[in-house]
């Protein structure tokens, strides 16, 4: 089991098929409209509610921001590729994954979760091995949007993307370093957007392997962007133009 704990997430997974065994709630007599909604919904569906105090709460959730409500969670099952893939198809348009290469920072997990999931992004592919993966920090960070979209976790990401070429897939690598701006470039068909790890951008094998790699212009004395900005942007690009 997991924890997942603050007011968005616990009512996303509220929302979702994800099987609940209880929700701790803050001891109050009090309680907003926001909660009360949350508290009705879980006894809607026989899901147990159980008042206790702050320093429980703060115990579930190793002092995160829980903002009174942390709920207990079945773990996270990964998916399949060739499942994801198959509901993709069902759609007009073609498949778009997004891989990330190397993102080890919980924070920036989460935030690449919520923007995929709010642009329709059809799955996210991590690694086994050096690599952030789902825990209470994530799924908080995402605000629940983790409770929506796929998450594939392979062995190796380069043997992966042979296995998307093979499949039709296009790979767009994202670097500071890029053969053109993001914007220049047309992404139909079916898309995977690298995304490299903080600091190291995608590493030199996963680099050789994209067909084209892309980058965000910098004007400014910085020269690079946090990798949940820049995942955002390019991914938004992507949808801006497939419509």
């Amino acid at each position: 089991m997991r924890t997942v704990f603050g007011k968005n997430p616990v009512m996303e997974v509220l929302r979702s098929d994800k099987k609940i065994e209880k929700i701790y709630c803050l001891e109050r007599k009090n309680k907003s409209v926001t909660d009360q909604d949350l508290i009705d919904l879980a006894i809607e569906k026989s899901v147990s509610v159980i008042e206790v105090s702050k320093n429980k709460l703060d115990a579930l959730s190793n002092d995160g921001n829980h903002q009174g409500l942390v709920a207990i969670v079945e773990d996270y099952t990964y998916y399949a590729l060739d499942d994801v893939l198959e509901k993709a198809r069902q759609k007009s348009k073609g498949p778009f994954l997004v891989i990330l290469d190397g993102i080890t920072d919980v924070h920036n997990f989460g935030a690449i979760i919520r923007s995929c999931e709010c642009a329709g992004v059809d799955g996210i592919i991590i690694p086994e091995r050096r690599s952030a993966q789902i825990n209470d920090t994530v799924a908080k960070t995402s605000a629940g949007a983790l409770e929506y979209i796929p998450i594939i976790r392979v062995v190796n990401i380069n043997a992966t993307i042979d296995d998307l070429k093979n499949k039709g897939f296009w790979i767009y690598g994202a670097d500071m370093n890029g053969d053109k701006a993001y914007y220049s470039e047309k992404y139909d068909g079916s898309v995977a957007l690298v995304i490299g790890g903080e600091g190291k951008g995608i590493s030199r094998l996963t680099r050789e392997k994209c067909d084209t790699i892309v980058e965000i212009p910098m004007y400014g004395r910085i020269n690079s962007l946090n990798a949940s900005c820049a995942a955002t942007i390019l991914i938004y690009e992507v949808i801006r133009q497939r419509g």
